[in-house]
């Protein structure tokens, strides 16, 4: 029971306080609010403003950090003073009483005077530096980004990288390329994070790789988190860091995290300090890795780290492709009229031996899980013939499913190969594979 015997949502809250379930609340006023003013057609009321702002002001904050007190009660009184405003429009509103009985209780409980500062409706909030990026503030809190920390808080441009299947790369430059890569090589190597993977090759006679081991080293930032190592290797994909634990920094601030989405299948790391997120798979034998990193975090580093795949691509002399087009491992295919023989030891041999996919089952078996013939539809077809193993169809459509979660501009979600005139005597793969795909159809 409230005030008077007048009962409002969330009373045990407000006497026994927890900030989580204050929030709570706070959003449920606030979505009855829709419905208040909605029912009682009191459009003017402006409780649900109110309410927001309250929440805006306080969500930043902590009981457990100095000043708490001072800076809810600062907000108490600007929630006070706001629904004061509106009280004429918001005559009748059950949830505009309710709020006003719940301000009372909270000013009670906090010893807040009626009189006093208040909070600025549009505070700008100090700059937190383990909450930082998660906040979408500009990275002023980052040491030698030049940003000053008193600067007008805007979001900071994020910058998408991942690697999939024989191996397929996808840079910080939406540039698409296929590697050899065999053995250990940095992904990302920058002053806050290093992404180091190990790859192996797939079928023997192949020069083709894939990933059986992801190193991941978040390295220590102020009060925000110490040296954390995460390592996965096939058929070990643990949900903790090397040393046992599951987080970085302390229970409050969470600025490092990891979370298992399917148990030793698929694992989520959260850097919040540093706005970075990471997803690590096994699909089938082998690994993938998908990595959403501001661009300010992506770009601190210096001449000695410049060999990282993410931010450069493959060196050349590691490339399959060619410009993004991938030759296609077919053994014995008719292309009009002329007869494409593979020399013996390449890919296409290693893949005839395998026997499991042709052309056209490659091709059917990727339009299941792909629609959109782009680039990964290309690179799934091109993993089934070279290595028959079904597995990288899912390899694939995870990748792509990776970029529609973490990429930031969806108008570059899917990339197409672009067209090349005059194909030679090994007709590059976007051109060969169409001919398949009308033979088969035929």
């Amino acid at each position: 029971m409230g005030k008077a015997g007048f009962y409002y949502p969330g009373a045990d809250c407000l006497f026994h306080p927890s900030p989580l379930l204050c929030l709570l609340l706070l959003g449920t006023l606030s979505f009855l609010g829709h419905i208040g003013e909605s029912q009682v057609q009191t459009l003017q009321c402006r409780i649900h403003k109110c309410t927001t702002d309250f929440v805006s002001l306080t969500s930043h904050l902590s009981p457990s950090l100095d000043g708490f007190d001072v800076e809810f009660c600062k907000a108490l009184r600007a929630y006070s003073g706001c629904t004061q405003r509106t009280s004429k429009s918001c005559r009748g509103n059950l949830v505009f009483h309710s709020a006003m009985l719940g301000i009372s209780d909270l000013m009670i409980q906090r010893n807040c005077s009626k009189d006093g500062p208040t909070s600025s409706t549009h505070p700008a909030v100090p700059i937190e530096p383990c909450n930082y990026h998660s906040r979408h503030h500009h990275p002023a809190a980052l040491p030698g980004t030049g940003a000053a920390r008193d600067s007008e808080p805007q979001r900071p441009t994020f910058l998408f990288c991942g690697l999939f299947g024989d191996p397929h790369l996808r840079t910080f430059k939406d540039q698409f390329q296929t590697c050899k890569v065999e053995g250990a090589w940095p992904l990302i190597d920058n002053n806050y994070l290093s992404v180091q993977v190990t790859n192996v090759p797939v079928v023997l006679g192949s020069i083709a790789t894939a990933t059986d081991k992801i190193t991941i080293i978040f390295k220590p930032y102020q009060e925000c988190t110490e040296q954390k190592v995460y390592q996965a290797v096939t058929d070990d994909l643990p949900a903790a860091f090397v040393d046992g634990t599951v987080m970085g920094g302390d229970s409050e601030t969470r600025s490092l995290l990891i979370v298992e989405r399917t148990a030793g299948r698929e694992v989520e790391l959260h850097a919040a300090y540093i706005g970075v997120t990471i997803i690590v798979r096994q699909l089938g034998r082998y690994l993938t890795l998908a990595v959403r990193v501001p661009e300010e975090v992506a770009m601190a580093f210096d001449e000695t780290q410049d060999l990282q795949l993410c931010m450069n691509g493959c060196p050349t002399s590691e490339r399959i492709d060619e410009e993004g087009h991938l030759r296609l491992p077919v053994l014995g295919l008719q292309q009009g009229g002329a007869h494409v023989q593979a020399r013996p030891g390449t890919v296409a041999v290693a893949a005839a031996q395998k026997g499991a996919f042709t052309p056209e089952s490659a091709s059917s078996k990727c339009r299941e899980k792909l629609e959109v013939k782009d680039i990964y539809f290309y690179s799934c077809v091109f993993d089934l013939l070279t290595t028959g193993d079904a597995n990288f169809t899912s390899a694939a459509y995870n990748a792509l499913k990776d970029v529609e979660v973490l990429h930031p501009k969806r108008e570059r979600w899917h990339i197409f190969p672009r067209s090349r005139a005059g194909p030679g005597p090994a007709a590059i793969f976007s051109t060969l594979l169409a001919c398949i795909l009308a033979t088969a159809l035929s």
